[in-house]
């Protein structure tokens, strides 16, 4: 994936979403739901109703790009506001993409001793 430019703030749109929207749809979205320009640069990130697929929208400067991204087993983890944004991090987003739960990561396995 091309990645955002450094100091780009990630928004998760909170609450469901209607798949089937383009890119101009959820820029509409943007504007009217979270109150922000979706050209400012930002990443907004849309969830489904049943939580397997994730629509990220973010301006690059030169066009709008649409990534979208299904997961085959398993949901995204989403914040229970039904409407909203929440604000994260280039690495919590990083974990959203992977199926990993971003609010409460932890560590599977820690080494105990060298000898």
């Amino acid at each position: 994936m091309i990645g955002p430019a450094a100091g780009t703030r990630v928004w998760l749109a909170a609450g469901v979403t209607d798949m089937r929207k383009g890119m101009d749809g959820l820029a509409a979205l943007v504007q009217t739901t979270l109150a922000r320009n979706p050209y400012e640069g930002h990443v907004f990130v849309f969830r489904g109703r049943r939580g397997d697929l994730v629509k990220l929208l973010w301006s690059s400067g030169d066009g709008m790009n649409l990534y979208v991204k299904r997961l085959e087993r398993g949901r995204f983890v989403w914040p229970q506001a039904a409407s909203g944004a929440v604000y994260l991090t280039g690495a919590q987003l990083s974990m959203l993409l992977e199926g990993i739960d971003w609010r409460r990561p932890s560590r599977t396995w820690q080494p105990e001793m060298v000898v």
